[in-house]
């Protein structure tokens, strides 16, 4: 088996990925807060962590590996989005959600194993409050719940700040209800026009941080293989994470790997709506710069790093692209249950996701047309739907791999259940199907335009039966 070595933020340096369970890997990244368009700097972990989902998936095997990321779409944000714009809460992270998929997806992002939503957890939240309140590591103030800093021992191991350094260099909220000014908010009232829930402590709503702790654990258990997300959110966001969970469960060690993808800048600069650099996906993709161009450009620089932006390296992108696609026009996908990653580009992966040095390799196969096609794919290029295998191209072994219309039933289930669920805002019966297909080996792709079977490595045909 290919051994995976990343950059671990909290031991900082580059460890030996070895899974808790081998037989299942764990991963969980923190998504979005639903309330507006994608900008190019939130697309960047969603690329970012695709890649290694795509890595630990051939290495590990798809059925073996769970990928979270979740969708906060309770927060200040959005009720200050609705007040402005008349409309409502569900409506507006609706739409959001809707646009961040289609979005993600014209990146080339498979969609997660599980996209939890804030508000079905809030039990959870409430659970997890009332068990630190407990064990004392949490207090009732004033209609809030706070976590007393000071009961978390490690507090700042994650970031390497002592609890003095962070007072004095960040911007901590001063209410006379505070113990102490690092302490965070678990949970907050709501007044009648906000959204709420009734709980010991008044009706109200959850902090930000306790989100995901609640929903990593009832997901992925009180111990996992890797937590990811931009550097903005090692602190305090993810600090924040790792103080509640430990607290709350020391039985588990929370995230054993934690991952943080370096900022984006716009040509040299931060991007800044005042700076007029400032761009959502969309923007890119309605100008006419394919998805598959922005994926690109963010590979080009390895994820710890800065990742400039600009113009020049889109249109070197574009250019690479299209020599790509002219040298593997006539050629069909090998099937994935048939793909061997190139050893060379699959190597550079695993060494801490050195994405720079697969494009180089991947230019060095253009000699092997049918090499750089079945590579561009896995890489998540040159995935036009109309490329799949026709069915003469299929392997002989048909138990290895699934005819279109074997899988095409089950996308037509799961895009009405997904229509549905849109709806009702109950997405139990879409992650129930999802979760199957997934086990059985079958790669699911949704976009706006509906649902995407593909047999992928270890497809198992009979797993379909009674679904």
């Amino acid at each position: 088996m290919t051994t995976i070595k990343l950059h671990n933020t909290r031991t900082r340096r580059k460890e030996v990925f070895t899974p808790l369970d081998p037989d299942h890997v764990r991963i969980y990244v923190c998504g979005p807060t639903v309330y507006d368009r994608a900008h190019l700097g939130n697309a960047r972990p969603v690329v970012v962590f695709d890649m290694l989902y795509r890595l630990l998936r051939q290495v590990h095997g798809a059925e073996h590996v769970t990928y979270v990321r979740n969708f906060t779409d309770v927060d200040d944000k959005i009720n200050a989005r609705a007040a402005d714009t008349g409309r409502s809460i569900g409506d507006i992270t609706e739409e959001t959600i809707r646009w961040y998929l289609d979005d993600m997806g014209a990146l080339g992002a498979l969609e997660p194993d599980h996209m939890p939503r804030a508000t079905a957890y809030i039990g959870a939240m409430i659970a997890m409050i009332a068990d630190l309140i407990a064990k004392d590591h949490a207090y009732v103030a004033e209609g809030h719940v706070l976590f007393a800093v000071d009961s978390y021992a490690r507090y700042g191991a994650l970031s390497g700040r002592t609890v003095e350094d962070m007072i004095a260099g960040a911007r901590v909220e001063v209410a006379p209800y505070k113990r102490n000014p690092m302490d965070f908010v678990l949970w907050k009232p709501s007044s009648d026009d906000l959204p709420g829930w009734d709980s010991p402590w008044g009706r109200g709503r959850p902090g930000w941080h306790i989100e995901c702790s609640a929903m990593a654990h009832e997901l992925l258990g009180a111990s996992f293989d890797i937590h990811g997300g931009g550097i903005d959110l090692q602190f305090p966001h993810h600090e924040n994470e790792i103080a509640q969970s430990c607290c709350a469960h020391p039985e588990g060690g929370f995230a054993q790997v934690w991952m943080h993808n370096e900022m984006l800048l716009v040509e040299g600069k931060k991007m800044s709506k005042s700076l007029g650099n400032f761009f959502t996906v969309r923007d890119l993709l309605d100008q006419g710069i394919p998805g598959e161009v922005i994926r690109y450009v963010f590979l080009m620089t390895h994820y710890r790093k800065p990742m400039d932006w600009t113009a020049e390296k889109a249109a070197q992108a574009q250019k690479t692209l299209e020599n790509w696609r002219g040298i593997t026009r006539d050629l069909h996908p090998t099937p994935p249950s048939a793909f061997t990653p190139d050893a060379t580009l699959l190597a550079a992966l695993a060494n801490d996701l050195n994405t720079h040095s697969a494009l180089a390799r991947m230019n060095e196969l253009k000699t092997e047309p049918q090499k750089l096609l079945d590579n561009a794919r896995f890489l998540g290029f040159l995935s036009d739907v109309s490329r799949q295998p026709t069915a003469d191209q299929a392997p002989e072994n048909t138990d290895q791999s699934a005819p279109a219309n074997q899988l095409a039933p089950y996308a037509d289930k799961l895009n009405d259940l997904r229509l549905t669920a849109m709806q009702s805002k109950d997405f139990s019966a879409v992650d129930h199907l999802k979760s199957a297909l997934l086990t059985a080996g079958v790669e699911v792709r949704m976009s706006k335009s509906g649902v995407e079977l593909v047999p992928g490595p270890g497809f198992d045909p009979a797993k379909l039966e009674g679904l």
